[in-house]
């Protein structure tokens, strides 16, 4: 695989939530990341309409400084979740950033189901566009 481009992303504050995000058609990216300071769960649900594993997640936590990576291939939705104050999360890409088929799937989707492993009566910090982002269901742009 030939990555494009590297990529960090600082979150400050735990309990803050990224995801789940994508780029839809010839922009799709597959994504290899890490984290490189605190803690994180890193999530990827499967958005390929065709495949036996559609809708299902899957997830990791990664810490600072433990090497390990999470590869993520192209038709599935990524995010993730600060366990620590700070984090500071990298992530190689195989594919240009293309601000029109950015997407997004509702990180609390029922259908979907994913265990962030949140405390009871905690909500994860959020951007609009993450709270507001639509179900499966109602996804267009699928895989």
């Amino acid at each position: 695989m030939d990555f494009l481009q590297d990529n960090i992303s600082v979150s400050s504050g735990k309990w803050t939530l990224r995801g789940l995000h994508y780029q839809a058609g010839e922009w799709s990216q597959a994504k290899l990341v890490r984290c490189l300071r605190g803690e994180l769960l890193d999530v990827a649900v499967d958005l390929r309409r065709e495949s036996e594993t559609f809708g299902k997640w899957a997830s990791v936590k990664l810490t600072g400084g433990d090497g390990k990576a999470f590869f993520i291939p192209r038709g599935f939705a990524h995010g993730f979740l600060t366990l620590s104050d700070e984090v500071i999360f990298s992530y190689k890409v195989d594919n240009t950033y293309n601000r029109p088929s950015e997407r997004n799937l509702f990180y609390a989707d029922p259908e979907v189901g994913i265990d962030w492993g949140l405390p009871e009566g905690i909500k994860p910090l959020l951007k609009p566009a993450d709270e507001q982002a639509p179900l499966l269901k109602d996804v267009k742009d699928l895989f």
